[in-house]
């Protein structure tokens, strides 16, 4: 029995970046739901820019979310499925009932930071590992992260 997957990594490293993964991906799930929570109840004079903001963004998080997923399950491993896998997971907590405009954004600036964190952590491991696919997954992530940080400062330090 071959110790390869089907995409020609090893099961094992496959099985530690797969684990990595599901950690991100617990942390992406809870990120998504909390973006959808501040797009609905946010209020104030900057309702319509960061109504549209948290939409784009958890639009965004969702299709990250079914690329983890799936790049799991190319390794050869089962993604968490369950919100039960996801909060005994992840770091990122769940929030409740935040209107206010900047309180929203540094809940999204805090959270993101704690992504690209993990997100450079799986880079690492995949990259260690000879595991181009998930390498790219994690850059193009990176890329999209440091851009909204930046913007999302700019937007706080008005």
């Amino acid at each position: 029995m071959s110790n390869l997957n089907a995409i020609g990594l090893s099961k094992e490293k496959s099985s530690e970046i797969s684990g990595t993964l599901n950690n991100l991906l617990s942390d992406y799930q809870i990120y998504y739901q909390n973006l959808r929570g501040l797009h609905w109840l946010v209020r104030g004079p900057q309702f319509y820019q960061l109504h549209a903001k948290y939409e784009e963004l958890y639009n965004g998080a969702a299709e990250t979310i079914d690329e983890i997923a799936e790049r799991i399950l190319m390794l050869g491993n089962v993604p968490f499925h369950s919100f039960e896998e996801y909060l005994r997971n992840a770091s990122i907590k769940p929030v409740q009932n935040v209107s206010d405009g900047n309180r929203g954004v540094e809940i999204v600036v805090e959270e993101m930071t704690i992504l690209l964190e993990k997100v450079r952590e799986v880079l690492e491991i995949a990259s260690d590992n000879n595991d181009e696919g998930t390498a790219s997954l994690m850059s193009d992530l990176i890329s999209g992260f440091e851009k909204n940080l930046w913007m999302l400062d700019s937007f706080l330090n008005k």
